[in-house]
């Protein structure tokens, strides 16, 4: 059982592929185990049993007449609650939307399910997918897998956690300002933000089109595993024909990556807030590992990103956060989670003079940024400069500056992936972030999987 619960999806997929396995029995044992650590997580909202146990089995009936849907033929998945599913309820983690069923789905979806993939549930998220702590009105708080006591992270906090209890082969997670990389880090998972571009946004609660914040929301992988995340990306990634900021631009191959060549940026602390002790440690055995392997790796840090926290603070509350009041309004939400509605109440309306020289500063911040780069062609640091922290305390820590790791490369619009690198005193899980140039996942996922190698990677959780 082991072996179909905690294997990756490429490895389910060929076992299926082979007749080693059928899809039903890799979807009974994932349905299964869902109900064995859902209620301790809460982490699966809605869950499509029985749907998922007939697709499995017009799968496997497929697969013996020689017909294959795609390179996820019957492997199954979970899907964060903020992606429109066809028939499913989509909720946001709004109450507005607690009854609404899209009548297609996301792009995402759609582009996964044509690849053969099959959904076991949907996974939940915080209101309208705006905190750092999964917790909302409709569904109630997800606990992380290692420690009840302290957040999966968010705003992916119950794709993180579910993957992590091996419920889920892989998700797709959506990234604000650190979504999927936070509760990646927090859960002892991969997780990659592409770069702003790559996949669409087609059927997101927060949609495309959101103007000078467009640049910020991203969807992405989230698994066990950084092989997977190189499997699910390119099924992904590429126009729709709606999103329109979406580049046909070509993804690299992460075999295809030469370590010995590359030249790696490495900090522990943002001038913002500093790493703790436990998480610096483990960045500095990554950059032993990457030493190792042959990889030029340098102590810096770029300037720009102590102007990073004031630059995402402002960008998000300019107009007073009337683009979350038009989000609200939009899903029929007149009770607002505690949360958002200090976000909302706590915001002052810019002059457009002020909005314009936060337009000016963040292209300067971007250059400054791009600059760096042009002498690395990767930055290792943390996810966050501390382990999964207690329920309800993300808000401090946000003003803090704490989330500014991953927030920084959400303003730059790159790629970014985290893994996990090591455990902390309380058995926490510790991730490791690589962030590289515009367009250059392959870079990022080559060396994210060596350090998975080097270091370990997910580690089961006491469930």
């Amino acid at each position: 059982m082991d072996e179909i619960l905690y294997g990756s999806a490429g490895a389910l997929a060929g076992a299926i592929s082979d007749g080693k396995l059928s899809s039903a029995e890799v979807v009974e044992a994932h349905l299964d185990r869902i109900q064995e650590v859902n209620p301790r997580l809460n982490a699966v909202v809605q869950v499509r049993a029985e749907a998922a146990l007939e697709d499995a089995r017009r799968a496997d009936a497929d697969r013996a007449r020689g017909v294959v849907h795609g390179p996820l033929h019957g492997v199954p998945m979970t899907i964060k609650d903020s992606l429109d599913t066809e028939g499913v309820v989509t909720t946001g983690g709004t109450k507005g939307r607690q009854a609404y069923v899209p009548q297609r789905d996301s792009t995402v979806v759609a582009r996964l399910r044509g690849a053969g993939a099959i959904l076991l549930g949907k996974t939940n998220t915080p209101e309208l997918t705006l905190a750092a702590e999964t917790d909302n009105l409709v569904y109630g708080r997800t606990d992380n897998p290692y420690d009840p006591s302290r957040t999966p992270g968010g705003s992916s906090g119950g794709a993180a956690a579910i993957v992590a209890a091996g419920g889920s082969p892989f998700d797709i997670g959506s990234d604000t300002g650190g979504s999927i990389r936070w509760p990646a880090h927090c859960c002892g998972i991969a997780g990659i933000k592409p770069t702003s571009g790559r996949v669409p946004r087609t059927g997101h609660v927060v949609p495309y089109g959101m103007g000078a914040r467009d640049i910020l929301t991203q969807n992405g992988p989230m698994a066990r595993f950084v092989d997977d995340l190189v499997l699910v990306l390119p099924i992904i990634s590429g126009p729709d024909w709606r999103d329109p900021a979406i580049a046909p631009v070509p993804l690299g191959d992460p075999s295809q990556v030469a370590m010995k060549d590359l030249r790696v940026a490495v900090h522990t602390d943002n001038g913002v807030v500093p790493a703790t002790a436990p998480v610096a440690g483990v960045v500095d055995a990554a950059a032993a590992a990457l030493t190792d392997a042959g990889v030029v790796v340098e102590e810096a840090c770029p300037q720009a990103l102590l102007r990073s926290h004031a630059l995402f603070s402002d960008l998000g509350a300019a107009d007073g956060r009337a683009w979350v009041r038009r989000l609200l309004a939009g899903a029929g939400t007149t009770e607002v989670h505690p949360w958002l509605q200090s976000r909302i109440s706590g915001s002052r309306i810019m002059t457009s003079d002020e909005f314009g020289r936060v337009l000016e500063d963040l292209d300067r911040y971007r250059s400054d940024l791009l600059a760096f780069m042009e002498s690395y062609d990767a930055i290792l640091c943390p996810a966050s400069p501390y382990p999964a922290i207690p329920h309800g305390t993300w808000l401090e820590e946000f003003g803090k500056g704490a989330f500014t790791y991953t927030a920084a490369y959400n303003l730059a619009g790159w790629p970014g992936a985290v893994v996990r690198g090591g455990t902390s005193p309380e058995g926490l899980p510790i991730g490791l972030q690589v962030v590289t140039r515009p367009w250059r996942e392959d870079v990022a996922l080559a060396v994210a999987r060596y350090l998975e190698g080097a270091l370990g990677g997910w580690q089961r959780p006491p469930l």
